[in-house]
């Protein structure tokens, strides 16, 4: 099997497994009536197990490579989703999330590191259309989920026939994993933070964040802050989010084009100028132009810098997405509480801050190796 095309479908699992169990947890929190606080401490679960594996996968694939982890925890993430359904109070729940966190973290390193691989192999940027096929995973699970949850299947039911189906596809690519090259000569020297490493993991830090606040605070904005309907406020993430899957098929040809530091900088900056546009321009329609720009910005740049951390070491890509993921875990949260003190649009002003720090740190994105940079 190509190599690329199963890297694509990775990604897509990896969407469709994660969204898959979002779109079931309404059902999941009515079965072991658990309080909204109750269940956001469950879910923390998977922040934890994610956190722990990341750099635990980015030790293995530094020493083994990235081909039999990335079979292992794409089986494994695939199996886990079970686990959740079988939850019989918060904290089995809150285990097999931890579970399900382990692998969604392993196979998040191991699969962007695969994806460096086909791309060194192609001679030219590939990474955004991975990270696109995760977006386009994550709408189908959703998606399917939204469907089989309106029909009134069992949560139980649901989750053991996808992960069987996800299961069977994963086997079926399986042989078309890259292979680890042998180690270079400095392959197996010990892993230092350097000032590339830190630049790339605050830039993802910052990414994630912004876009986990978009998606956890702009319907609410949208609806509270500028008076729109819920039709209209569901709309801000949507717009968001199918910004961010069209910009990232687009990434890979400006990429080429245009190179790393160019798009970062670019993308920071057309993100940070459509959140300012719907923050000072108090209409609905200006807000969701706004989300849409934020997310045509925000789309290119996280590929970029998995890319760029991976080009380094693969313990370099570890700390990256672990960074990536702490901003999102955290992002949410800060807003919030950022919200109670200066109203919600003020504390958006937060995001646009950390889009200029991403652009200001553009230049750790440069791959010597790979591309003429700008």
């Amino acid at each position: 099997m190509n190599p690329r095309i199963t890297v694509l479908a990775t990604f897509f699992i990896h969407g469709a497994v994660f969204s898959t169990w979002v779109s079931r947890i309404p059902a999941v929190q009515a079965s072991l009536q658990l309080s909204t606080g109750t269940l956001g401490l469950a879910l923390l679960g998977i922040a934890a197990g994610s956190m722990i594996s990341m750099p635990v996968a980015g030790w293995v694939i530094h020493h083994y490579g990235s081909r039999a982890l990335t079979a292992i925890s794409s089986l494994w993430f695939c199996l886990a989703l079970i686990l959740p359904a079988l939850a019989t109070s918060a904290v089995t729940l809150g285990f097999a999330l931890a579970v399900l966190g382990l692998a969604a973290g392993a196979m998040d390193v191991a699969m962007n590191a695969q994806g460096v691989l086909v791309e060194r192999a192609a001679h030219k940027p590939v990474m955004s259309g991975f990270h696109a096929m995760f977006s386009i995973g994550g709408m189908a699970g959703s998606g399917l989920g939204g469907l089989v949850a309106r029909a009134g299947v069992p949560v139980r039911m649901h989750f053991l026939i996808a992960a069987l189906v996800y299961t069977a596809i994963v086997l079926s690519i399986l042989r078309g994993l890259v292979p680890e090259p042998p180690a270079g000569p400095h392959g197996k020297q010990p892993f230092r933070i350097t000032a590339v490493i830190l630049g790339l993991a605050v830039i993802a830090f910052c990414l994630f964040l912004s876009e986990g606040a978009i998606a956890d605070w702009s319907a609410l904005y949208l609806v509270h802050t500028l008076g729109a309907g819920p039709a209209l406020a569901a709309a801000g993430y949507a717009f968001f989010s199918a910004a961010m899957a069209i910009g990232r098929f687009a990434g890979d040809p400006l990429r080429a084009r245009f190179g790393s530091v160019f798009l970062v900088r670019a993308g920071s900056l057309l993100a940070s100028a459509g959140l300012v546009l719907a923050i000072l321009l108090e209409h609905p329609i200006s807000a969701l132009a706004g989300f849409t720009l934020v997310g045509f910005g925000c789309s290119i740049i996280v590929p970029i810098a998995f890319a760029a951390a991976a080009a380094e070491t693969s313990s370099s890509l570890a700390v990256v997405v672990a960074a990536g993921y702490f901003g999102l875990f955290v992002g949410p949260p800060t807003i919030g509480l950022a919200a109670e003190i200066l109203t919600l649009r003020w504390a958006l002003l937060i995001v646009v801050g950390l889009l200029a720090v991403a652009a200001l740190l553009a230049r750790s994105t440069r791959i010597k190796s790979s591309e003429a940079q700008t």
